[in-house]
Parts: structure tokens; sequence; C-alpha cells
């Protein structure tokens, strides 16, 4: 789940509107706050270089946290044989405790590889595969369109290209049958491209494949992700459930007012339906771990094989279509963002937003290199772009960068036909429907935006810097450092703006 675009300095962000902002904007604008003293660093090497990069990367989270109101934050990294992990500033401004290496955050969106992973193991038991249409598996599995329930596969849920509109944050309830209700409800989806054609964030879709594993393993989902996974792993300090983590050190959600971090207690609670698409709770150092097994050859610290070398690539290859979600995407393997260099070695990237909670994740099989980072405050959104979607990490560590992209400035007969009006829609937790209304308007060579929702009114902008593919702007005109792109229907037209992997559908005129 991604985050939205509004400024948000002077005002709080509701739970509600900050569901809205994980349902797909663009970037935050905070205002700075104090910082907090960062502690307990461990690192297992004497490298010199290694450690001034490290240097680098400690001076540039703190500046973070003091700018954009961000109490706590953990970071890991791996570079081949060495790893570094640390915890920044506190889990609580009310009630500060250090945050260390072993600090409970949710981790959003980066569950979705854990669903996908786990899915793997039931494929290399001969279980589940992959091409197979879902119906194998759930027989009465149905969205809107009639084709679509019946031919979309497995492998499609898992890359995104499912095609039917992917927003679908219903709650239904705590009890085990939370995923099948979900699933169950899924009949009123809307049909957005055909199966198969268009890349695009669907978490719903991943709901979908984690009711599979649920029907597959004979297990709920948090049952199976466990015995498959986390206990062969030792990931002993990630759950799924508030009261498996009571006495724990846990990083607590922050909201920004006026540029001050304010503690948010109703940010915490996820439906348990979501669990399969963002419901984990993890630290830095399990989520290191994390990056260590893809990284590897399949097998635990103690030598038993979970996974075969094959299928851990496989889940980085054979990419989706392609298109953008915050950078450009060759597409998505199972579960993984397979992002393309200048240089030639793919990036494998996730990360999550939860209200309050911040993450990124990220490795570069071809250097060894893998970073992660969680963090306690909406401004997270901020560092996170700094490290994982902008490439100043990626060229210190793993000497690589993003793909070029210089802004243009346009012709007014050459925006033309990106002008006017976009709609995109959700389901929130209560099941009511919402709208998104964006009015682009060719403004200097570029396009100026107004997005609406919710009775929120707020600015973007786009700058063209190749045919269809543009940057995200500020109010001030600025690029702020991610991308999106616009999709064009059989006729040649532009049928959609693509925002954060969401399909933002252009009409002639608002929706009454």
């Amino acid at each position: 789940m991604k985050q939205a675009a509004m400024d948000q300095a002077a005002r709080p962000l509701s739970r509600r509107n900050l569901l809205a902002i994980a349902a797909g904007g663009a970037a935050l604008s905070l205002t700075p706050a104090p910082a907090r003293a960062a502690v307990r660093r461990s690192t297992g090497t004497g490298d010199s270089a290694f450690s001034s990069l490290l240097c680098e990367l400690d001076a540039k989270i703190e500046t973070a946290m003091t700018a954009y109101a961000i109490p706590g934050a953990a970071v890991g990294v791996l570079l081949g044989d060495r790893a570094y992990v640390r915890g920044y500033g506190v889990t609580n401004v009310d009630q500060p405790v250090p945050v260390d290496a072993d600090t409970l955050f949710r981790v959003g969106s980066t569950t979705k590889t854990f669903t996908g992973t786990a899915l793997m193991r039931l494929v290399e038991r001969g279980a589940i595969d992959l091409d197979a249409p879902v119906r194998r598996y759930l027989p009465e599995f149905a969205v809107a369109d009639r084709s679509a329930s019946r031919k979309v596969t497995l492998r499609q849920l898992l890359n995104h290209s499912s095609g039917w509109l992917g927003d679908d944050y219903q709650d239904f309830g705590r009890g085990d049958n939370a995923v099948a209700r979900l699933v169950d409800s899924m009949t009123r989806l809307p049909q957005l491209t055909p199966a198969g054609r268009t890349f695009a964030y669907n978490n719903a879709g991943l709901c979908v494949a984690g009711r599979i594993l649920e029907v597959a393993s004979r297990l709920t989902y948090e049952a199976a992700v466990r015995r498959l996974l986390l206990d062969p792993l030792e990931l002993r300090h990630s759950h799924f459930f508030s009261d498996e983590i009571i006495g724990l050190n846990i990083a607590a959600p922050h909201n920004v007012i006026n540029g001050k971090a304010v503690v948010e207690p109703s940010f915490w609670p996820q439906p348990r339906s979501l669990a399969p698409t963002g419901g984990l709770i993890s630290s830095v150092r399990d989520q290191l771990d994390w990056a260590r097994f893809h990284l590897g050859d399949g097998t635990t610290r103690n030598g038993t094989r979970l996974l075969s070398k094959a299928s851990l690539t496989q889940m980085r290859s054979r990419p989706g279509p392609g298109g953008t979600l915050v950078v450009e995407l060759d597409g998505m393997g199972i579960t993984w963002m397979l992002r393309p260099t200048a240089q030639g070695p793919r990036i494998v990237q996730h990360g999550g937003t939860w209200p309050g909670q911040i993450s990124g994740f990220l490795m570069v099989p071809g250097r060894g290199f893998a970073l992660t980072l969680l963090t306690n405050s909406v401004g997270g959104s901020r560092l996170r772009d700094e490290l994982f979607t902008d490439d100043w990490a990626l060229r210190r560590f793993a000497q690589v960068s993003n793909l070029p992209a210089e802004p243009r400035h346009l012709s007014a007969a050459e925006l033309a036909p990106y002008e006017g009006h976009y709609l995109s829609r959700r389901i929130n937790e209560a099941g009511t429907w919402e709208d998104a209304h964006v009015e682009f308007r060719a403004h200097q060579g570029r396009l100026q935006g107004t997005l609406t929702t919710q009775n929120e009114t707020s600015e973007l902008g786009v700058a063209l810097y190749r045919p269809d593919f543009g940057l995200d702007l500020d109010t001030s005109g600025r690029p702020i450092g991610t991308r999106c792109d616009f999709l064009r229907g059989p006729d040649g037209q532009v049928l959609w703006w693509r925002n954060h992997g969401r399909l933002h559908r252009h009409t002639d005129r608002p929706t009454p």
C-alpha cells in the first residue's frame, strides 16, 4: 500500500485519510521536528570503506528524522558477507524507549513477499501450479467480469496483472474466516483491464492468493506463513497478531501535527482480512534475515532446505507487464517489484505503507546488496523515498543507478492528449465506495493537476521525460523523485494515468 500527495504540515492526518493515502497518491510534505538520539549500533565488519558508507547512511537518516518528524527508525544493510543493523530514536514520543534491532514495526506490503514465498513452497511440493486458474483452488471465485473470474491465474495475482480494481480494504472481523469472507465479497470488483495484460497494483489479488494458501495448506493464512517460513527461518520477532507481541519493544505509530510527531493509537489496528497483503509485524533484524534468505541458496541457518535456488530465482525473474510503481518497473515477478538500472543489474524491491508505519526493502542480487528500513511516522515516506526511490544508496553500496529521466518542457499541443479528468475508485474498511478525481491541464510546459478525495483537495504535477512517462512534481513544480506513466487504448488515445501503481481512468468530465 502506497502514500498520497498532500501538504499536511499544518493539520493532522486522519486514519481515514491515511487509508486513502495508502490507496495511492504522491508524497507527503512535513515540516521539521526535534531530532532524537540514535541508539544501539552493531556491525560485523572492520572494513573502512564500508564503515565510511555506514557513517554517511547514519547521517542521512538522522537528518531526515529531524526534517520529517520521525521519532524512531531502524535500518539493516547487507553487502556481501558484511551486515549492519541499527536503531535510531525512540518507539514513542510520550513514553520514549530506544529503538533497537528487535523493535517491532508493521512492515505493510512487504508481507506480500512472504505470501508469495509461502506459495512457492507449495509449488515445489506439487500442491499448486502458478499457471493454473484460480478456480482450480477456489471453484466459486468471482469478480464482476465472468471471463476474468474464469481465466485469471495464480501467477497473475502475484504479478499484479489480474486486471480488476485492487484497492478493497473491507474489514470482516477477527475470525479465522476473515480472508475467505473478503474474497467471497469480490463479486462487485469491476474489471479495469483484461487479465494478464496490464500491471496495476492489486491488494485484493494478493488476498485471493492468501486464500489459496489457506485452502492448499488447510491452515489459516497466519498459521501457514508461520509453519512454512517464520519458524524454520527462526524469525522470532515476526508476528501477525497484537496479542502475540505484548511485552516486546513496539514502535508506536505517529501522525504529524504542526511539524511534530504525535502518537496516534488508532493507526495501529489492521483488518485481519488484509493479512496476506500487509499484516506482518516484524523487526529490522528479521527483515535483514529475510533478505539474506532470498539472496542465499534456499536453506536455513541450520542447513535445512526450504526452497531450491531455482525457485528463489524464479520469484525475481519472468516479470509480468511493466510500468511504474513509484519507480519504473520491468514488471512484477512472484510478488517482487523488478526494477531496471542504468548499469544492467536488476533491483528486487518492495516496502510498505500503513498509517504511521512506513518501510522499505530492496535487494540487488548481482551485487550482494540488501537494504531495509522501518519507521514509525507518516513522515517516514519522505525518508523512504530518499533511500529507496532515489539512487543515493544504490550508487554508494551497489554501484547502480536509476534509468535517466530529465524533465522536458512540452508544447500545449504535445500536452493536450494528457489533459482532462481522471477517476479512480477504492472500497474502504466499511465497504463503501470512495472516489478520487484528478484534473490535469497544461501549464508552463508541464501538467498541473488538482486531486480531490473525500472533500480534500491538493495540488500535484507531472513533467514528462519521455513519451507517456513522467516525474511527479510538488506544488512548486519540483520533482519529488517518484515516477508515473500514461497508458493508451487500442485507438492510441490516452486511457489511463498510472500513479503509484493505480489506474486512474481518463474521462470526458467528472462523474456526478
